[in-house]
């Protein structure tokens, strides 16, 4: 009975402490809810919404109402021409002023509907740049968290050394057990195996902080455990011919370059519009009363009230302002061919890196093949030579040249593997596929 809740109990705590598996997918998703850089640009995409939201308000008139009261205490002193002189203190009055002001512009040059349009290229903008950030982020996820998988398959490498090195050390002690071997060579071999425990210390650092660096990336807790998935799938079949296809329409780069061109040809249509004249339609509602507690004027009255409407239509003409109209369109027109070589030179940089990442891919992949051969054969020959070494017919040296063949085989097999996975990576993100 005893033994039975022993077994339940520890079933109970590995459970507990075990550790989850998160995948690539996972992450991903996590990281579209919770990624610091991502939320920042979905607030400023979702201003430029609400931006245009109200962007047809600017084609109504404008209303504004206005009120005041003034209460007055004054001394009056007058002296008539014929004499008179009437002299009072301490009169008090009181004004109420009230007005309901409206203000509709009817012609502006087209402006109006210039900055309509433009509301509206900024609500693609920031779309655009959500995507951009996405596809980017996307991207930092994934190589870090496959670099972490290529970390933990080099301390696998790194164990795997130790085991061979423990070995060492047990047929070295036995060797110089019965005299048939030296103590130096005991020695190195202890010296090899710490060396190892050490690099597998490293290591086990460098993955924890691998592991907090993508917590961060996906808006987790820091301190939050997780493990990885221990292999790295390679997409061995992209074709440059349909990452090049339709680049201008999937790059999120090259989208967001191409919105500011419009933005900024619509920038010049409001400065075109600036020439002409602005046509509006006024008109106000107004109220006013007086009262005088007293007066010493017999043709000032103690109470007086206006009301009324006017209406009517305004324009403003443009003649002259310095030039200021001129320099502006003059900046507008700049700001395009700014816009247009901007948007080239993107274009260029990002067929540069294609080629370069279609490149790199292409010689990765023939590495990889050969690097999965040469593992085969590192291992063989370490396997051999460490029964040679086992049966006194070879010496440490022979055993410990073997072992670092094999060390370089997994060093070029897993960065093979890891920098073929970061090629696709790059393609994918500069194709703008890697969130679908």
């Amino acid at each position: 009975m005893r033994r039975l809740m022993l077994v339940i109990l520890m079933g109970f705590f590995s459970g507990t402490y075990a550790q989850s598996i998160l995948t690539a997918e996972e992450s991903v998703a996590l990281a579209l809810r919770s990624n610091y850089d991502i939320l920042l640009v979905r607030n400023d995409s979702a201003a430029y919404a609400l931006d245009y939201s109200y962007a047809n308000y600017a084609f109504f008139p404008r209303l504004n109402g206005s009120v005041s009261k003034l209460w007055n205490t004054n001394h009056q002193k007058q002296e008539l021409s014929d004499g008179t002189k009437r002299d009072r203190k301490g009169i008090k009055s009181n004004n109420l002023v009230s007005s309901v002001n409206l203000n509709w512009t009817l012609f502006d040059g087209l402006k109006m509907f210039a900055t309509r349009d433009k509301l509206a290229e900024f609500k693609r903008l920031g779309d655009l740049s959500v995507r951009n950030q996405v596809v980017t982020t996307v991207a930092t996820i994934l190589t870090t968290y496959y670099n972490i998988v290529r970390q933990q398959q080099q301390l696998r490498a790194i164990e795997e050394q130790m085991s061979i090195d423990e070995e060492r050390v047990k047929i070295a002690d036995r060797k110089f057990s019965v005299g048939l071997g030296s103590k130096p060579e005991l020695l190195q071999a202890k010296v090899d195996l710490n060396a190892q425990k050490a690099a597998q210390l490293q290591q086990q650092t460098l993955i924890v902080q691998l592991k907090e660096q993508l917590n961060q990336l996906i808006g987790q807790s820091t301190g939050k455990y997780f493990e990885v998935t221990d292999s790295i799938p390679i997409d061995l079949d992209i074709n440059l011919g349909i990452i090049n296809t339709n680049l201008e329409s999937t790059n999120p780069t090259l989208l967001v370059a191409l919105k500011n061109i419009d933005i900024a040809n619509i920038t010049l249509k409001e400065r075109k519009a600036e020439r002409w004249p602005t046509i509006s339609f006024n008109s106000a509602y107004n109220f006013s009363n007086s009262n005088n507690q007293a007066v010493i004027n017999t043709f000032t009255p103690l109470f007086n009230q206006n009301n009324g409407y006017n209406f009517g239509f305004s324009a403003s003409v443009p003649i002259f302002n310095g030039f200021n109209a001129r320099r502006l369109i003059k900046q507008a027109e700049l700001d395009i061919q700014y816009q247009q070589l901007f948007f080239e030179n993107q274009r260029s940089l990002i067929n540069t890196g294609i080629s370069n990442a279609f490149k790199d891919y292409q010689y990765q992949k023939r590495a990889l093949v050969l690097e999965e051969e040469n593992i085969q054969l590192a291992k063989e020959n370490v396997a051999i030579a460490l029964e040679r070494f086992r049966q006194g017919v070879s010496t440490n040296l022979e055993l410990r040249e073997a072992q670092i063949s094999l060390q370089d085989a997994y060093n070029r097999l897993i960065a093979a593997r890891y920098n073929t996975k970061l090629a696709e990576i790059e393609l994918l993100r500069l194709k703008g596929d890697i969130v679908r």
